[in-house]
């Protein structure tokens, strides 16, 4: 039996800090990772959909890793994405995550041209072989990806020893349901979804990781706490809460990821800067949003 207990609970998805012109601020990372030390998260997930990292280079993702690894000296778990759309670019940040010490790396299936299964394996397992000391986590969104992690390919991956789990977004909770049943107590399952953080938990996920707890980390930690104790109705209110806040995020016209780092700006004094073209910049009226937004924040964690 494999020791899962540092990737059990509430681990961000790290968000990508940027300086006035656009390029990878290393102050924003250091800041944004002491932030997540201070409030007791888990650990970060690096240079996934929430980093951005579709749209950033290969240097750009190191330098976010090294920055981050840095600033958390130990006091985080770190799960770094390394996928790319094509495999030799993955095994380079696979083998530099490794040598940065990285508790695991992840991945999602390869996107554009639609694979067979055996041709996706064959690409996670190249990537994993690059970092040969380090554990594995398939990243299974389908809804962006275009690929699903078919139960089939789920058994053909843990043939890899270093394989762990899943961090599994796809929309259906059951999904979460059957990775579990499927790999037993000796694998991970993720609850990706941030709206259903509570339905996933129950369902069989140990964790979960994403891309809307940074800006309220209290509010999942609180729910995390809640559910240990088997307060459930607590827990759901809280969950309530917290979609609140994503749903308002997502009615401004620039993309969340850029109203969460307003929203971080407003409650917490961190400089993270905007999100990288193609996504959708903040125009002037989505402020009242954020500011909407980081309202409801403050008021729901009053509430705890």
């Amino acid at each position: 039996m494999r020791n899962l207990d540092k990737y059990k609970g509430v681990i961000p998805a790290f968000y990508a800090c940027y300086d006035k012109e656009g390029n990878i601020s290393p102050e924003g990372v250091r800041a944004l990772t002491k932030y997540f030390v201070e409030k007791g998260v888990k650990g970060v997930y690096v240079n996934g959909s929430s980093g951005e990292c579709i749209y950033q280079s290969v240097e750009d993702r190191k330098i976010v890793l090294e920055n981050v690894m840095e600033a958390a000296e130990g006091k985080l778990t770190v799960i770094a994405h390394v996928a790319c759309n094509n495999t030799k670019d993955s095994q380079v940040l696979a083998a530099h995550a490794q040598s940065l010490g990285v508790d695991a790396i992840a991945c999602i299936p390869p996107i554009y041209f639609h694979l067979p299964e055996y041709a996706i394996a064959e690409y996670w397992n190249d990537i994993s072989s690059a970092a040969p000391d380090t554990d594995f986590i398939i990243y299974n969104i389908p809804q962006l990806a275009g690929v699903s992690l078919t139960q089939s390919l789920f058994a053909e991956m843990r043939k890899n020893p270093r394989v762990i789990g899943v961090k599994n977004s796809s929309m259906p909770v059951q999904d979460i349901q059957m990775f579990k049943q499927a790999a037993g107590d000796d694998y991970i399952i993720f609850n990706g979804p941030d709206e259903q953080f509570i339905s996933g938990r129950i369902i069989g996920a140990e964790g979960g990781i994403g891309g809307t707890y940074g800006v309220m980390p209290e509010l999942f930690l609180k729910m995390d706490e809640l559910l240990k104790a088997g307060k459930t109705e607590e827990a759901m209110q809280v969950q309530y809460d917290a979609n609140a806040v994503i749903y308002k995020m997502c009615a401004a016209h620039g993309n969340m990821y850029g109203v969460i780092k307003e929203i971080l700006r407003i409650n917490e004094g961190l400089e993270l800067g905007g999100v990288r073209k193609p996504l959708a910049s903040l125009i002037p009226a989505d402020m009242v949003i954020v500011e909407e937004a980081a309202k409801m924040i403050k008021d729901a964690k009053a509430k705890l």
